[in-house]
């Protein structure tokens, strides 16, 4: 697994410190979700109803919608194919595996935008921004820091009510 970036670990930019980060909490996710027994993939132990599956799926959808719906104004097909009926959702036939490799292309598809850009570009106008202006490399890749910390320490209150592993 990849270790915690320190606030003291050297690091050449701004640029990296972000992907560090992105990286530790994208397979500190994976790890946990790996860990866990098969049949609590698809349980939920919190009165919201979401699954360990579905956190999967939602982190995924997120990077594409702020990344390549937003930040990069691609057209995609399906932004909030994460979600039916108002809630996270996973159909019976996608697996832990499936999922965990479109979550690692998907934050592939991010290191490589990342990397050919400048913090301070400013994304391509699109309906992702919902008619204000489109923010800067930076604040998106901010906001899905803080999403997949927020998301990793709910991870971390089910994997500890499933018996699975618990951490930072």
């Amino acid at each position: 697994m990849t270790s915690f970036p320190e606030p003291t670990d050297p690091a050449g930019s701004r640029t990296e410190v972000f992907l560090r980060y992105l990286d530790y909490f994208r397979e500190s996710t994976v790890a946990k979700v790996s860990a866990l027994a098969e049949p609590e993939l698809r349980r939920s132990r919190l009165p919201s109803g979401w699954t360990p599956l579905e956190l999967l799926t939602h982190l995924r959808h997120v990077e594409l919608r702020w990344i390549e719906w937003g930040f990069q104004g691609r057209d995609v097909a399906e932004p909030w194919g994460d979600r039916r009926d108002d809630r996270w959702y996973v159909a019976p036939d996608e697996t832990r595996a499936d999922l965990v490799a479109a979550l690692r292309a998907q934050g592939a598809h991010t290191t490589a935008v990342v990397t050919a850009h400048d913090l301070a570009e400013i994304g391509a106008p699109g309906p992702r921004w919902n008619g204000v202006d489109p923010a800067s490399l930076e604040r998106v890749l901010f906001h899905l820091v803080q999403e997949y910390a927020r998301h990793l320490g709910h991870l971390d209150v089910v994997a500890e009510l499933a018996g699975g592993p618990t951490g930072k």
